[in-house]
């Protein structure tokens, strides 16, 4: 055995599982070679200066106008960093917040996105991405062209990884379904060979003992000679996205794991593919990984039998010249003039066209038609902000056996991201009490689609079944817990919650759930130390600094709040009563009109607010402020009350009148409203029926003394 061989082989028993595909090089020099520069060997790798394309020292910045914030891209001491920050009225710098770019998602043939990797082992995605078009330029990455984008919290989740990356390793028991995305140790970096060839671990054994080659052979799997279906599938698992928009477009099959597909095997076995309904007409869309879902839309794939797959025109190992695809195509279409002429064949039957979903991004349309479509393909689009609500429909595998698991699998996804959620509630409640299922999986996307819906009492039947089912999942647990706190059985949400943290202690989401029923038990050490430990373990969690801030009347926790997340009304809202309260009513105005500009219906803040001018003296103010909250909420009672008080004192009495006979209509026996409107009826001259209510605000001891003085005038 030759030097080079034994160093393979050692470092092949080096790894844990699979071989390490570097070893492939010793014997595909030149496969690998041409491999490593193409897309998907360059789709995820660390940031170094080798790899640099963008300018992170000029052309390095980026203002955002959705949410006013700049972004900026630096070099320091070597690394690299993604950092943003807004400007508050002086023009100073807030909300800053800096991440280092750890990792790269993209070839850059399209576009780059920047990752973090957390203490923690999470990967979180920058809002700012590099997009190759027009020479290169930056822009939000899909999603974020909004002011109430994921800031830089946005997870890169196992399905993300699945297909821009080799497999990961992930810890123990995270193999499970709605695990937490977490990775340990050295990241692999951009698509390897097993992916498409399987764990190449004996094949390379054999390799350095002098095998036969056919047994060398037979230990690794060559796309080339599994039937045409199974090749297509190889691609599909990540080329067939339906669509990006919420659907669902994919739902992996609970009993696997989310590294678990293996090359040959049928892609059903792993993932079923859904639609929209054909009657929606959402069958023509355009976006950036539905290539495949394109193609077998064409009649050249239609009229094929099956024979037609993705390596027809495309050699994976090596980056190829469109001259190479137009011969393809001439390989079938070789008679007629219009071929003779030897014209660009991609260029009118695959043109490129601007992706629906990722905006800034330019592609081939891989749906081969006769006619060029109409109209500029290449003309700028707006980020699409529309949800589609309407049935779900299996795609692929076009069928499934009959079957229980057919029937829940087909209710699940009307219900997942809520498209068809009423009509799919109804249908994955019947399949559930016909087939008695045993996972817990099946439970507990009930139960979350009844959650979505309010129906916190059903929906807490279907989490106790799943977990029953499912009990030592800690994300069933939290999801119990949390549906226990708000139905009011706090004592039990916290053995729940509690047990859920012993199980996943890493999830920061179980903790502040903890916290909240701790402070709900009025547990406030307790509730500060959960909600401490949910930070620990994610420092973004915006909403435990918000309630951190109620719990301690802390400035500077609703600050960090609003810093990880500058659209946080709620945090904006309870900054400003804390401001209030202390007399800062400047900065409090500030915060009031910023949480109301974020969330214009918001009947609380409004009146807080309006609370605010009226003991400020501006009675006009706190007048539309008092009116709007009762526009937005025409049951808020107080709002109601207080503005009726405001439009007496006021000297409006008739509109006043008319505010405090909506308060009695809901508030028969309120003895503040009883005496306003005997008051206002007074000052109007409508001395009979003030003399009525206000007896009957003297009933009330805390009302007896004011009420008395005024009847004691209008009876003399």
């Amino acid at each position: 055995m030759s030097l080079y061989s034994r160093l393979i082989l050692a470092v092949l028993f080096a790894m844990p599982a699979a071989a390490d595909s570097r070893v492939c090089a010793g014997c595909h020099r030149a496969i690998w070679e041409t491999y490593r520069q193409t897309g998907m060997g360059r789709s995820f790798y660390r940031l170094t200066p080798e790899r640099l394309v963008e300018d992170f020292v000029r052309k390095n910045s980026y203002y955002h106008a959705p949410s006013n914030s700049y972004f900026t891209m630096l070099v320091r001491d070597g690394q690299y960093y993604q950092r943003r920050h807004q400007l508050d009225a002086a023009g100073n710098p807030v909300n800053v917040m800096e991440f280092r770019v750890d990792y790269v998602m993209g070839s850059g043939n399209h576009a780059r996105a920047y990752l973090h990797r957390t203490e923690s082992g999470r990967l979180m995605q920058l809002p700012l991405g590099w997009y190759a078009e027009k020479g290169g330029y930056w822009a939000m990455n899909p999603g974020y062209d909004r002011p109430d984008h994921d800031g830089f919290r946005r997870p890169i989740t196992y399905a993300c990884m699945f297909c821009h990356n080799a497999y990961p390793k992930i810890p123990a028991g995270h193999d499970q379904p709605f695990a937490e995305p977490i990775y340990e140790g050295a990241l692999p970096e951009g698509i390897d060979c097993q992916r498409c060839h399987g764990d190449g671990t004996r094949h390379v054994q054999l390799a350095g003992t002098g095998a036969k080659r056919e047994d060398i052979r037979k230990a690794i799997v060559n796309p080339g000679r599994l039937s045409p279906e199974r090749q297509l599938e190889l691609c599909m698992v990540c080329h067939l996205q339906t669509t990006s928009s919420p659907l669902p477009n994919a739902i992996q099959r609970y009993e696997r794991g989310p590294f678990s597909f293996r090359p040959g095997e049928p892609l059903g076995d792993f993932l079923l593919n859904f639609d929209h309904a054909p009657e929606t007409r959402q069958s023509d869309k355009f976006e950036i990984v539905n290539a495949a879902y394109r193609m077998r839309k064409s009649a050249c794939f239609l009229k094929s039998a099956g024979k037609m797959t993705c390596t027809t025109c495309h050699d994976p190992h090596r980056v190829q010249p469109v001259s190479e695809h137009n011969k393809t195509c001439r390989s079938c279409h070789s008679q007629g003039e219009h071929v003779k002429a030897l014209t660009e064949c991609v260029d009118c039957h695959m043109p490129k066209r601007r992706t629906e979903d990722v905006i800034h991004v330019v592609a081939t349309d891989h749906y081969i038609q006769r006619k060029k479509p109409e109209g500029d393909l290449l003309a700028e689009l707006q980020e699409r902000r529309d949800e589609y609500r309407g049935p779900v429909v299996l795609y692929y595998p076009a069928k499934l056996p009959p079957g229980p698991e057919s029937e829940l699998y087909l209710a699940v996804a009307q219900v997942k991201d809520a498209s068809n959620l009423k009509a799919g509630i109804r249908q994955l409640k019947d399949a559930i009490a016909r087939y008695a299922p045993k996972r817990g999986e099946w439970y507990l996307e009930l139960g979350e689609a009844l959650d979505r819906e309010r129906n916190y009492e059903q929906a807490l039947i279907y989490y106790r079944e799943a977990v029953r089912r499912s009990p030592v999942s800690g994300y069933v647990l939290q999801k119990l817990g949390t549906a226990l706190r708000r139905t009011g059985r706090n004592e039990e949400a916290a053995q729940t919650l509690r047990k859920a943290s012993e199980l996943a202690p890493q999830r920061a989401l179980t903790w502040h759930e903890l916290g909240l029923v701790y402070r709900a038990q009025g547990k406030t050490h307790d509730a500060i130390n959960a909600l401490r430990k949910a930070l620990e373990i994610d420092p973004q969690l915006y909403q435990a600094w918000n309630n951190l801030g109620i719990l301690r009347l802390s400035e500077s926790d609703f600050r960090e709040a609003i810093r990880v997340r500058p659209d946080y009304a709620d945090a904006h809202a309870n900054l400003a009563q804390l401001l209030a309260s202390q007399g800062k009513t400047k900065d409090a105005q500030a915060e009031f009109e910023t949480a109301i500009r974020l969330r214009p219906a918001d009947a609380a803040t409004r009146y807080n607010y309006g609370m605010m001018l009226g003991r400020l003296g501006n009675y006009d103010g706190a007048k539309r402020e008092l009116e709007r909250s009762l526009e937005a909420d025409p049951e808020f009672t107080d709002a109601r009350e207080t503005l009726a008080d405001l439009l007496l004192g006021m000297r409006q009495e008739r509109a006043a009148i008319a505010q405090y006979r909506e308060v009695l209509r809901r508030r028969p026996e309120s003895a503040r409203a009883l005496f306003g409107l005997g008051a206002a009826l007074a000052s109007v001259g409508e001395r009979e029926e003030a003399v009525s209510y206000l007896r009957r605000a003297a009933a009330n001891p805390a009302w007896r003394e004011r009420a008395a003085q005024l009847l004691q005038g209008l009876e003399k």
